[in-house]
C-alpha cells in the first residue's frame, strides 16, 4: 500500500498546476480538440498537441523564495537579456538618475508568471499603451505594450518591475494593483504567449549577473541592497510586526 501510495505521489508531482489565468484556453483549446477529432481526426491530434502546449504555457510551479533580507529577485523565468545603465522611463515616476536595467527575455516556452522581485508596498501601478515589438530589442522597453509596478521596500527602496509585451503576447494581466503589499517572490502577473520584464534596481545597487544567464522567478539573485545594519534592525522589526500584529 505504501508503494503504491509513493508511486501515486511520484506521478501527481510530476504534474504542475495551471494558473486559474490559464482554465479558460485549454478549455476551449480542448473543445476545438474535441470538435476536430469527430470531423477531421488527423486534426484532432494536432489540436490534442495544442492543447497540451497551452496548458503546458499556463503551468505555475510553487518557487522556493531565498529568506535573506535585502535581495532583489528575478521577476520572471527567461535569459538575461541586457543589463544597461538608463533612466528609467517616466511612467515609473523614479526621477532622472540612472539606474542598471536588468531585462530578462522569456520565450514561449518559459514560465510567464511574474513575481515580485522584492517585498514592499505597491507605490505606482501605471499601464501604457503600445507595440509588439520583439520583446528582445532594446527598444521594446520603450515602444511597447507595458504595465508600470514600482515597489518601496520597508528600508524605504524603490524597485521598478516594467511587465512588456512581446511579438506574440496581446495581453498582461496584473494581479495587485496600488496600495497592495506584496512577498517577495509573490505572483503579481502573467504576461501571454512571449514577453520581457525590465527589473529597475536602485540607484547604486549593481546586478550579480551577467547576460546570457538563465533566470528563474522568484529564486534567482539580480542584485543585494546595500543594506546598513540599521536598516536590517529596522527591516527585521517591522516584519516582526507584521507577522505578530
Amino acid at each position: 500500500m505504501t508503494d503504491r501510495l509513493s508511486l501515486l505521489d511520484s506521478i501527481t508531482g510530476a504534474f504542475v498546476p495551471i494558473h486559474r489565468d490559464g482554465h479558460k484556453f485549454v478549455f476551449a483549446f480542448g473543445l476545438v480538440t474535441l470538435f476536430l477529432f469527430v470531423v477531421a481526426p488527423p486534426l484532432g491530434w494536432l489540436g490534442a498537441i495544442a492543447t497540451a502546449w497551452c496548458a503546458y504555457f499556463f503551468r505555475d510551479p510553487d518557487r522556493v523564495t531565498p529568506s535573506r533580507e535585502g535581495l532583489v529577485l528575478s521577476s520572471a523565468d527567461g535569459t538575461i537579456a541586457a543589463i544597461a545603465e538608463v533612466v528609467p522611463p517616466r511612467e515609473l515616476d523614479l526621477g532622472s538618475e540612472k539606474r542598471t536595467r536588468v531585462s530578462v527575455f522569456l520565450s514561449v516556452l518559459n514560465v510567464h508568471i511574474v513575481r515580485a522581485p522584492v517585498a514592499g508596498r505597491i507605490v505606482r501601478s501605471h499601464y501604457v499603451p503600445g507595440a509588439f515589438l520583439n520583446a528582445e530589442l532594446d527598444k521594446a522597453s520603450e515602444e511597447n505594450e507595458r504595465r508600470a509596478l514600482v515597489i518601496e521596500t520597508d528600508t524605504g527602496e524603490k524597485v521598478g518591475a516594467m511587465l512588456i509585451a512581446g511579438l506574440i503576447a496581446r495581453r498582461i494581466v496584473t494581479f495587485v494593483g496600488e496600495g497592495a503589499s506584496v512577498a517577495r517572490g509573490e505572483r503579481i502577473g502573467l504576461i501571454r504567449f512571449g514577453s520581457r520584464v525590465d527589473v529597475y534596481l536602485p540607484a547604486g545597487v549593481r546586478p550579480v549577473v551577467v547576460v546570457g544567464q538563465t533566470a528563474i522567478g522568484g529564486e534567482s539573485v539580480l542584485a543585494e541592497l546595500a543594506l546598513n545594519e540599521g536598516a536590517r534592525e529596522l527591516a527585521s522589526v517591522v516584519q516582526s510586526d507584521r507577522v505578530h500584529g
